[in-house]
């Protein structure tokens, strides 16, 4: 039987200290798999010469265009200090161009280049060869990718 606390079931044990055990923790294992994730996006990405950061912008430019820098990062949920090198990145490999409008040079504007919208093509595999490695059934990863969307719904309605 668990001990509630929050929202959270904690194991009940003569331990006082089961709030910060490690098998009580929600923030553990979603660190670990997505690490383990991450580390899975690898290969396929090494073909495509992305990282997985470079990977999840790409994926919001071939969905919606271009946009501003401070757009991107709501988006992706990056602050500039991380997005500047990254996008650099992207735009010395050719995918991206960067430019500042003449009437606001606070702001950055990104676009793809043709290069940058030919890559998606060559995208197309890398979601099946990574859920190719997770064994897990179909309706389970939905069901995860739903409570994962609620979650972090939630935790943006938080002030």
């Amino acid at each position: 039987m668990g001990k509630e606390v929050g929202h959270m079931t904690y194991e009940t044990t003569a331990d006082q200290y089961s709030a910060v055990r490690l098998k009580n923790q929600l923030c553990f294992p979603l660190y670990a798999c997505a690490k383990e994730v991450v580390r899975l996006y690898r290969k396929p990405l090494d073909k495509l010469g992305l990282t997985y950061t470079q990977y999840i912008v790409m994926m919001v430019f071939w969905e919606h265009g271009g946009m501003t820098e401070k757009e991107l990062g709501t988006i992706v949920h990056l602050d500039s200090g991380t997005l500047t090198p990254l996008l650099k990145r992207l735009e010395k490999q050719g995918l991206v161009t960067r430019t500042r409008p003449p009437d606001s040079e606070n702001r950055l504007y990104i676009s793809l280049t043709e290069q940058g919208k030919q890559l998606e093509e060559k995208a197309l595999s890398v979601p099946a060869q990574v859920a190719g490695c997770i064994r897990l059934p179909q309706e389970d990863m939905v069901s995860l990718k739903t409570l994962l969307d609620k979650m972090m719904a939630a935790m943006e309605e938080t002030p």
